[in-house]
């Protein structure tokens, strides 16, 4: 292990060390207090809902929900699926797999469920102050160091329509996709689905037969990704594999990588544009007026998005509508008016809109100091804030990988407070920073969540980290990863050895 100098050293952490307080119960809260604690920590999760999962809690979890990746590799490194598990696993399955971790490696009594955190605050000593609110009242718990892993997708962001009072009271419901979660609530009635993402699909899908009539009102047309091409080829041979990133350009590309998006070009494009052509064909894009009229590239703008079982056979059956390249403009009692002039029945409007990116617990010289005039954080390694001692963000870093890229988030915190990383000086690290997040601005015309979407570079993301923490699997590994989908398993005995490290020092 390369030792710290003086001047290095003292942009780290005490290696005293010995409390460490956590946000979020999701993947990368749970996962940060399992690594941590193998460190030598004492860990502390705090949970406002009332169970662990994030996104896949009950609470939020709409009908229809399912993940976007195969079950072999959305998963953690040390810790399968059950047997029988299917390829895509429901939402309630990811949750019980979330709960089933925590049992495992008995981090039940780490967690503080039904507990919000209202206020952080940081003392002259570098140490945290946490007021934690739960049924019995407020309190104050103190830590050395402060993790941030309530992730990118708790903070609903619901539009509000004018004339929304009006549609209200007379009995309409207006609402985000996480906070439909019954079925039946929608019976007999007219629901329009504001987006296109993968929330907006599952959700409209999951309501066709139970609702009145279902519509989805899309203002912006994206490229789809079906489970299977020809429903023959998986899609995770396609885009969760080495390759699969390597067509798409890298800040800084190197090897192979190089080859592709220089000389390879035209092979890469061929390879694009074939895809491309059997995805429209098979979605039915152009017989139904949905052709996102750019390249597939662009899948890759915001996120990958999964084309839901069933929706566009839906569409062409006329069981479910559609107006694309349009949005709500106005409401009122049992109506909502559109831009492009049609005015549609309407009980329920169900909002597939996205998630603020916002931190309301810091205090503004805090939030000033993680993020720009902008809101977008510069964290670096999408972890580590520069302006703000003993502070880490986890799990801010949305990607195909999610499990992996929370537990190597975790170890490369681990290995940060142990003294392991030998990191540039805060100069260069926010050159880097800075650097990062133009390019994520260009290449996804600023849909980067605040600086926050590596998608679709999540292998790249988890490199990065390995290197700063001189480990990694090997190259025969490496190599199969290039035509075949990520195996997590292959990660864990790089887990093993980073976190035996610390106690050999």
């Amino acid at each position: 292990m390369n030792r710290l100098s003086d001047l290095e050293q003292a942009s780290y952490p005490s290696l005293m060390t010995k409390r460490i307080g956590i946000i979020g119960a999701g993947f990368a809260g749970v996962t940060s207090a399992k690594i941590l604690r193998d460190f030598g920590f004492d860990t502390q999760v705090f949970e406002k809902d009332a169970e662990v999962g994030g996104v896949w809690t009950a609470s939020r979890r709409y009908p229809g929900l399912s993940t976007q990746n195969v079950r072999s590799t959305y998963a953690f490194t040390d810790f399968p699926y059950p047997k029988g598990t299917p390829e895509w696993p429901s939402g309630e399955q990811v949750q019980k797999y979330i709960a089933d971790y925590c049992s495992n490696f008995k981090i039940n009594d780490r967690i503080h469920l039904k507990t919000n955190v209202e206020h952080a605050s940081q003392n002259g000593d570098g140490s945290w102050d946490l007021r934690v609110s739960d049924s019995s009242g407020s309190r104050d718990e103190k830590f050395d160091f402060l993790i941030v892993a309530n992730g990118i997708f708790s903070d609903p962001n619901t539009p509000s329509f004018p004339g929304q009072d009006a549609f209200e009271a007379a009995g309409g419901k207006v609402m985000h996709s996480v906070h439909f979660n019954r079925l039946e609530d929608v019976r007999g009635k007219n629901v329009l689905v504001v987006g296109y993402g993968k929330s907006s699909c599952d959700v409209a899908m999951a309501t066709v037969g139970t609702s009145a009539r279902t519509t989805v009102v899309a203002r912006k047309l994206i490229w789809k990704v079906p489970k299977k091409l020809k429903e023959k080829l998986n899609y995770k041979m396609l885009f969760l594999t080495r390759m699969g990133e390597a067509l798409f350009p890298y800040i800084e590309r190197k090897g192979f990588e190089k080859f592709l998006h220089g000389p390879g070009l035209p092979v890469r494009n061929n390879m694009l544009g074939s895809v491309q052509k059997v995805i429209a064909k098979q979605l039915m894009f152009d017989k139904l007026g949905l052709n996102p009229g750019n390249s597939l590239e662009t899948i890759t703008r915001s996120t990958v998005s999964l084309a839901t079982d069933g929706f566009y056979k839906a569409i062409k059956e006329n069981r479910m509508g559609i107006e694309p390249r349009t949005e709500i403009v106005r409401l009122e009692a049992g109506k909502a008016h559109l831009s492009n002039g049609k005015v549609l029945d309407a009980d329920y409007i169900i909002c597939g809109t996205g998630f603020h990116q916002r931190t309301l617990f810091f205090d503004d010289s805090v939030q000033k100091q993680i993020t720009d005039d902008r809101g977008n954080f510069r964290l670096y390694r999408q972890i580590l804030p520069i302006g703000v001692e003993n502070l880490a963000f986890n799990g801010y870093n949305s990607s195909f990988f999610s499990q992996m890229n929370a537990e190597f988030g975790a170890l490369w915190i681990g290995a940060y407070l142990t003294g392991q990383l030998s990191l540039p000086s805060k100069e260069q690290q926010l050159a880097q920073v800075d650097k990062r997040l133009a390019w994520m601005e260009a290449r996804t015309e600023g849909k980067h969540a605040r600086g926050t979407n590596i998608i679709p570079f999540s292998m790249h993301n988890i490199d990065e980290l390995l290197v700063d923490m001189h480990a990694g699997v090997s190259s025969f590994t490496r190599f199969n990863e290039w035509l075949l989908p990520i195996n997590p398993a292959n990660y864990k005995k790089v887990i093993r050895e980073v976190t035996a490290r610390a106690g050999k020092k």
